[in-house]
């Protein structure tokens, strides 16, 4: 199956987060959306970085209360790594795992057109199982 399957199924909508914006701001994004990352971008179509839960988790641990009036940038992941909706779901659950990642942005032609998180790629790939499954019990029941 192909990113862009995932994301027929769940929406290519993106939730942004400038890079100027606070880091209060952005976990009450994160909470009024429920979600567990936000990428960053000046423009909407260009990603300069992603803040996840982790991202604030573990700078709380280290400077404390403090970070929540710095701007999203200081804290964000700048290097993101990305997919695209040709990618195949199997490749980019192994990347993920190997990255230790749980998000992870959808480019076509330079554009940001979506995200995936890694309940997305498993939800999407139990369903393949569940497709399979069928076929297969039907195909027995037929003979």
């Amino acid at each position: 199956m192909h990113v862009a399957k995932v994301l027929d199924r769940k929406g290519a909508e993106v939730a942004t987060i400038r890079p100027t914006a606070t880091v209060a701001e952005a976990i009450a994004e994160l909470a009024r959306l429920s979600i567990g990352a936000l990428v960053v971008t000046k423009d909407d179509v260009v990603p300069a970085g992603i803040i996840t839960e982790r991202d604030v988790v573990r700078s709380l641990n280290i400077a404390g209360a403090s970070i929540l009036k710095r701007p999203v940038a200081d804290l964000m992941t700048a290097d993101v790594a990305v997919c695209t909706p040709s990618d195949m779901v199997d490749d980019i659950m192994g990347r993920m795992t190997d990255l230790r990642i749980r998000h992870l942005p959808v480019m076509a032609d330079g554009a940001l057109c979506g995200i995936v998180s890694i309940g997305d790629v498993v939800k999407a790939r139990i369903d393949e199982l569940e497709d399979d499954h069928r076929h297969l019990v039907d195909y027995i029941s037929a003979r």
